[in-house]
């Protein structure tokens, strides 16, 4: 029997042609289990029945029961609107409408009975209600949908359809009929009695039309469970078949290049946390399993000089390494710095980006080919077909979260071995978030800084005090000391005039900065890579004190004589992002100071990003607190659409606890049935196949 829920909406009674395209468009509605699985952003009690006289601008959505005395249009044109006076004996209240004017206007009838819904608003000197929930109330008959009513989401295209809220409440109620008793079960019987779980037709029924708040914490919690439940098993079993059947290089020595390079070329000692992750990492390498790690930390916490000696293992073992950056910027600061660590020990390391010399490119083609090259350094470029390793047997990626998925996956195609893998990232991510984007990688994370580095003060200034910010600028340069001004837009835009741009920033920085005493460069991503090259080569030489830039500095700059970040219009960026930025500063031994200056006037939101910047410089605790604020999508930063799957209810913020538990449920049951092999797992297996194939595969490279 084909599954119900696969049937096309359009056959859903309410629906039709017309309807089922508009929700497909706007919400992604196209079947039957698309709108079963549209869950209510929020539950109303309309438990209560409020009297007019009761009411105040204070309370909350409330319902009413009234008769309606008077209608009247007012207005012409846009400013055309219909209102109708409410009355229940205890006073009056105005109901108004500003579209669908046409519609109300036929359909509301005087000296009829309402049963009316909405937030109260002041206008004048007394209360309405703009646009209504309503419905004819007829005494002694069920008006209301349970006492906890459900609200879903819907847009402007839909509302001008007149498909509201209401409205999807209706389809409900009419694919519930459909639909009652032939939803399939989704868990095998076993999880649900151990884990004393609704069924999932309860849970589905109990979602949507709970009649107490415990049956819908109880629907709440099946669905959670199972959304969280599916995402862990698929990636602790996808690991577990990884580890079965891809053997790893033997990296079985820690030879010449390691020790010399440890003994002679270390800049600095080894914090415990890299020796920690070096020794995770040796671990990992030499155990016939291939590697497949993310490496955590901090912008300067020495993520560099880590994979610089795991590349070196891989060396000392007779095998290549590469790195892949996302930007020239930073594949170039990459091949500077390990050169310049690597000295004179006989490492050979190239550098292949998008601006590599034809001759260039095909001498290092040849070079890489014959085994001659040990470590190449590169941006996209190093996917190409011609791009032929003698023998890769560690690849390395930086900021991993900017490359696509089929992009990573094709550095497993340049050894006949998939190669070990170490993935890089400097936002911090969070815990929950790691465990589920991540969960088939182990975790290193480096948690110190090195020796010698101190914590940068973040400050917050409002633009009225931008002389303070100035002040401290050209006390900066004084000492000998460089600074970043960072703005988010190049050119001012309408939509957002009031934020400073670029152009604009660059003018009053030279106005309070003149030449020749002071010299200011511009970086921005719009430039010539030549110009751009030339501006970062001036400051990076300290023959600029002053850069003016937008985002394209958040990675791949590296000046630690530059001791001051300010942010302009700071309140408009993300929290991993001001992090980031202020990752820039800080980089030598001198105290260095991120400035966040904002408009005066703030929202919460803003606010509190402000908050959190400047009393914090733990970039964990900021990852959780982006998380809370902005949800998993943008943290995780995969292009297009955020995570690899939908979660529909579950939060990865505030359900942590359950999803570690999930996580332990789905390890227990591999641990018992690790090919889950075993009949009455039988239905895990058909569940995970289905999902699969809904889901972008994050389990190559991650």
């Amino acid at each position: 029997m084909a599954n119900i829920l696969s049937t096309d909406i359009k056959y859903l009674p309410g629906v039709g042609p017309k309807r089922a395209e508009l929700l497909g468009k706007e919400l992604g509605i196209f079947t039957f289990g698309d709108l079963l699985y549209y869950f209510p952003y929020k539950h109303i009690d309309r438990s209560r029945i409020y009297r007019i006289a009761e009411l105040n601008e204070d309370l909350p959505y409330v319902q009413v029961v009234g008769r309606i005395v008077n209608i009247a249009e007012v207005g012409v044109g846009r400013n055309r609107r219909l209102t109708a006076i409410l009355s229940d004996g205890s006073g009056r209240l105005e109901l108004v409408w500003f579209k669908g004017v046409s519609w109300m206007t036929k359909w509301l009838k005087t000296n009829v009975d309402y049963l009316v819904f909405g937030k109260a608003n002041r206008f004048g000197s007394g209360l309405n209600i703009a646009h209504p929930e309503m419905e004819e109330f007829v005494r002694g008959k069920d008006n209301i949908v349970g006492a906890l009513q459900p609200a879903y989401s819907t847009t402007e295209k839909l509302k001008s359809s007149r498909v509201t809220s209401r409205t999807i409440l209706g389809l409900q109620q009419e694919l519930a009929k459909q639909v009652n008793g032939k939803i399939i079960e989704t868990l095998p019987p076993y999880l649900i009695e151990q884990h004393k779980l609704m069924t999932l037709s309860e849970a589905l029924r109990n979602i949507h039309f709970p009649q107490t708040v415990t049956l819908l914490h109880k629907a709440e919690l099946r669905l959670k469970f199972e959304e969280l439940f599916y995402i862990q098993l698929g990636i602790l079993f996808r690991q577990k078949v990884r580890l079965s059947r891809v053997n790893g290089h033997v990296f079985s020595k820690v030879g010449e290049m390691f020790h010399r390079f440890y003994n002679e070329k270390l800049p600095f000692p080894l914090t415990n946390a890299q020796k920690r992750v070096i020794k995770e990492i040796r671990n990992d390498i030499g155990s016939g399993k291939q590697m497949n790690r993310l490496l955590q930390g901090d912008v300067g916490s020495g993520k560099t000089l880590v994979a610089l000696m795991s590349m070196l293992i891989a060396i000392d073992n007779g095998f290549q390494a590469c790195i892949m950056a996302p930007t020239e910027i930073l594949a170039n600061q990459h091949y500077d710095s390990i050169t310049e660590m690597l000295g004179d020990l006989p490492v050979s390391v190239g550098l292949l980006t998008g601006s590599t010399r034809k001759s260039e490119r095909n001498t290092l083609h040849q070079s890489l080919e014959a085994g001659e090259l040990n470590i190449l350094i590169g941006t996209h470029a190093l996917l190409e077909d011609v791009v032929k390793f003698n023998n890769l047997g560690l690849v390395v990626i930086d900021e991993q979260h900017r490359f696509g998925v089929a992009q990573r996956a094709k550095l497993w195609e340049k050894n006949t071995n998939p190669p070990h893998v170490l993935v890089m990232s400097a936002t911090p991510i969070p815990r929950t978030l790691a465990m589920t984007l991540y969960g088939d990688l182990e975790v290193s994370v480096i948690d110190e800084l090195p020796p010698g580095r101190k914590p940068i003060k973040t400050l917050h200034y409002t633009d009225v005090k931008r002389n303070v910010v100035f002040g401290l600028i050209r006390d900066q340069i004084s000492a000998g000391r460089q600074v970043y001004v960072v703005y988010p837009l190049i050119k001012e835009s309408e939509k957002m005039e009031n934020l400073k741009d670029l152009q604009d920033g660059y003018e009053s920085i030279v106005r309070a900065f003149p030449p020749p005493e002071y010299v200011t460069v511009v970086v921005h991503g719009q430039m010539k890579p030549e110009d751009k090259d030339f501006s970062m080569n001036l400051f990076a030489k300290g023959k600029a004190n002053i850069m003016v830039a937008t985002t394209v500095i958040e990675v791949g700059v590296n000046v630690p004589n530059a001791t001051v970040m300010v942010i302009e219009s700071a309140e408009r960026f993300g929290l991993a992002q001001m992090h980031q930025l202020r990752g820039r500063v800080g980089r030598g031994s001198d105290e260095s100071y991120c400035v966040l200056v904002s408009s005066v006037k703030l929202g919460n939101e803003s606010r509190k990003k402000l908050q959190i910047m400047s009393a914090t410089n733990d970039g964990f605790r900021i990852a959780e607190e982006d998380l809370k604020l902005r949800g998993p999508g943008d943290i995780e930063g995969t292009v297009q659409s955020g995570l690899p799957f939908d979660l529909k209810l579950a939060n990865l913020s505030t359900d942590s606890q359950l999803l570690q538990h999930v996580r332990a449920v789905a390890g227990k049951i591999l641990d018992n049935d690790p090919e889950l092999v075993n009949p009455v797992n039988s239905l895990l297996v058909e569940r995970l196949k289905e999902l699969q194939s809904q889901q972008r595969d994050f389990s190559r490279i991650s």
